[in-house]
């Protein structure tokens, strides 16, 4: 044996798949008086080292049938491009040795990941088509610390795990290749062998930026980095005051669902961006909320057990074509946010559970790793790898894809050790406590990180519980978040919508209690999608009432008590025209129930009226999450089932509410006013064009200096049945 060849149990060891270090074995290798090639060529009877223009720079012998290749070419340097081409009894074929390139990831890498504080990871992992030492492919880079082997597979090597073995960054726990000649579209997976010599089911890329429309589950490389967007103005205006201090009224979607295509068929992105983006702006919504887009196997999960977290789902797309549909709703003046799911994850065997053959993203403990209401894993939040992998991901939405914020799923589930466990299934604090130290942790961090990097947008959670400061910043002892979900006001005041008229007068606390804690948080008021499905009925169905007419006008006057009352608006997709069936993910909204007579295009127009009005009117909506924004007009008339307050916000006119949750007309009916004047009736719920009765004001009413309900003036007003009227100061009055 020459002096330059390989030992046998290293060419055996490396055919077998078990080398430990590839790199260090195949490519071009320096030796005495030129540089010897190796390489692993599957199939290939003959192979030579070739120069550019064909001619051969060295003959490879094959040293074992499974195709590995050895040579000398004297007086050649080792840094010296060269190809492989190849032959056997079908023909020829040329191609480049992934092990002739040098690494593309570097220590900043290595020590940013450990020290979990690597805010683009995503630039750095996942598959990135690049050139890379003048020459085009696609950089592949995983973490898996814990493997003894990684290789990067796909439809360009045959799924063959031998052929693309990956580097180790023995420091960092990360796996890197960079493979010459791969490009967008490739489909790949990670095989994985465990430290204790397992072959493990193929992986999905954790930062994979595109996947398989399902049932397929393989990764698709793909560029994120390259749309040109056209929202400049938008984003500007975005960073501009404070969002709390601006309107908000979100349309809450599935996109699967919202509408579907002939033969019951997904809607594109870009169909979508034709039909729901102007639908949207048209309905006057300031913001639309996407139901989870990160790729998912499982249609029913809604989204909510997400598989790849920096991927937009395949259902309706590429990335380019999410790309295409946010920047249609930023030029449309809509924003976009995202639901996303840092909670937890699913146990598909080709997702992130025991990535590399032991918990790397999940915690090791099941009582914290394992989450019993949903059968899924939970993250390491402690980690610091796992948390800059989820950061990386908030960000990832932010910046290639320009969206305006984030909604926290499940927040609850994060912060408590006990969620929804009991005793002896979960482990207290050292000190006693249950909260999740780790999670808060992570939170704190990930907000700060996302308002420092992104002015102006938002991230909003969704927190069932009393945990105080959910919405205040960091530096104030809170968990950082911009808004809270009300969730507590949500099932009131469904609760007491629910109840018969007649018996409204018993539980009028549902919708005054409400006010008591109504700014110890940034709040948005929620009437999503979990309230209309699992046999809940929906925001009609529930409504009290002897007939349709009083559940519709209940309903109209629902959401006008809603859109005055503190707080930013959501509303899920259907129950803007008044959806009767509850909601499925497997079909279409009930369209069609728009031409079946005027109550639900009446209720489609009355959101509309409302968002217009909403958006227009500052004292509406300046402020929402501040006290000095509303005062009580008449909280106590329980026996009429009467409501009515006041939003202001010190500069421009004030609006009252009032709202009469009977179907007993009440045509003078005194109401404490502010001040003198005119006040013009600038919303009636029970008017004709929302299929109303069209009872009211007239158009407006004149309060004098005669004292009621501790206002100064007063007026008397008609109050229609089961109603909400707006009533607005003319200033020229």
């Amino acid at each position: 044996m020459l002096a330059w060849q390989a030992p046998d149990r290293e060419v055996d060891a490396l055919v077998g798949a078990r080398h430990a270090d590839p790199f260090a074995l195949l490519g071009p290798h320096e030796a005495e008086g030129g540089v010897v090639i190796r390489a692993f060529v599957p199939n290939a009877a003959t192979l030579e080292a070739i120069e550019d223009d064909g001619s051969v720079i060295a003959d490879l012998w094959r040293r074992n049938d499974a195709g590995f290749f050895e040579g000398f070419a004297p007086g050649r340097p080792v840094w010296a491009r060269y190809r492989l081409r190849a032959r056997n009894e079908g023909g020829e074929w040329v191609l480049r040795d992934p092990y002739s390139f040098g690494p593309m990831l570097g220590e900043v890498d290595d020590y940013l990941l450990i020290e979990g504080t690597h805010r683009q990871l995503y630039e750095r992992l996942g598959a990135h088509v690049a050139t890379h030492e003048g020459v085009a492919g696609t950089g592949f880079a995983v973490w898996a610390p814990n493997a003894a082997r990684v290789s990067v597979v796909g439809d360009f090597n045959g799924w063959d795990g031998r052929r693309h073995q990956m580097r180790k960054r023995v420091d960092s726990g990360l796996w890197e290749i960079f493979a010459p000649d791969v490009g967008e579209g490739t489909i790949y997976k990670y095989e994985i062998v465990s430290h204790d010599g397992r072959l493990l089911p193929l992986k999905a890329d954790p930062f994979g930026f595109r996947g398989e429309f399902r049932p397929a589950t393989g990764s698709v490389v793909a560029r994120t980095d390259d749309f040109t967007f056209h929202d400049e103005l938008h984003i500007s205006a975005r960073a501009e005051g404070e969002a709390r201090r601006k309107p908000m009224s979100i349309y809450e979607v599935h996109l699967g669902s919202w509408r579907r295509g002939e033969g019951n068929r997904f809607l594109s992105y870009d169909e979508l961006a034709g039909q729901l983006v102007p639908y949207a702006a048209w309905m006057g919504f300031t913001h639309i909320e996407l139901l989870p887009i990160s790729e998912h196997p499982l249609d029913a999960s809604w989204g909510y057990q997400p598989i790849g977290l920096f991927a937009p789902t395949s259902r309706f797309g590429d990335p380019d074509g999410f790309a295409r549909f946010v920047d249609r709703a930023h030029q449309a003046g809509l924003s976009v946010i995202l639901d996303w799911v840092p909670a937890h994850f699913p146990t598909d065997i080709h997702g992130l559970a025991h990535f590399d053959g032991t918990p790397l993203y999940e915690h090791a403990d099941p009582k914290r790793g394992f989450h019993p209401d949903w059968n899924t894993a939970i993250y390491d939040f402690g980690r610091r790898e796992v948390a800059n992998f989820l950061t990386a991901s908030a960000l990832y939405w932010l910046d290639r894809f320009h969206v305006d914020g984030l909604r926290v799923d499940a927040v609850a589930s994060m912060l408590y050790l006990n969620y929804s466990r009991k005793e002896g299934e979960w482990s207290p604090n050292p000190d006693g406590s249950n909260d999740n130290k780790d999670a808060v942790s992570f939170v704190r961090r990930a907000n700060t990180t996302v308002y420092a990097e992104h002015p102006g947008s938002v991230v909003i959670a969704e927190e069932s519980t009393s945990w105080a400061g959910v919405s205040q910043p960091v530096h104030a002892g809170g968990l950082g978040f911009g808004f809270k979900w009300n969730m507590g006001w949500m099932h009131d005041t469904l609760d007491y919508m629910a109840i018969d008229p007649v018996y409204r007068r018993w539980h009028h606390d549902k919708i005054t209690f409400g006010l008591m804690y109504a700014f110890s948080e940034n709040f948005v008021l929620p009437i999503s999608h979990d309230e209309v499905v699992h046999g809940k009925g929906t925001v009609f169905t529930r409504m009290g009432g002897a007939d349709d007419w009083q559940k519709f006008a209940t309903m109209r006057a629902y959401y006008a008590l809603m859109w005055a009352y503190p707080g930013k608006k959501l509303l899920f997709m259907g129950q803007e025209f008044a959806q009767r069936s509850e909601w499925s993910e497997e079909r279409s909204l009930d369209w069609h129930l728009m031409d079946m007579g005027p109550h639900h295009c009446g209720m489609q127009l009355l959101v509309r009226e409302l968002n217009g009005l909403y958006r227009q009117h500052p004292a509406l909506h300046a402020r929402d999450c501040e006290p000095d924004g509303f005062q009580w007009i008449v909280v106590d008339d329980a026996d009429q089932s009467v409501f009515a307050w006041l939003r202001t916000d010190g500069e421009h006119p004030p609006v009252v509410m009032v709202s009469n949750f009977t179907p007993v007309p009440r045509p003078f009916y005194r109401l404490g006013l502010p001040q003198a004047g005119r006040w013009r009736e600038i919303l009636n719920t029970d008017a004709g064009e929302y299929g109303g009765s069209g009872m009211g004001n007239l158009g407006g009413t004149q309060a004098y200096d005669i004292p009621a309900h501790g206002q100064p003036a007063s007026a008397e007003i008609v109050l229609p049945p089961l109603a909400t009227v707006y009533f607005q100061l003319d200033p020229e009055s």
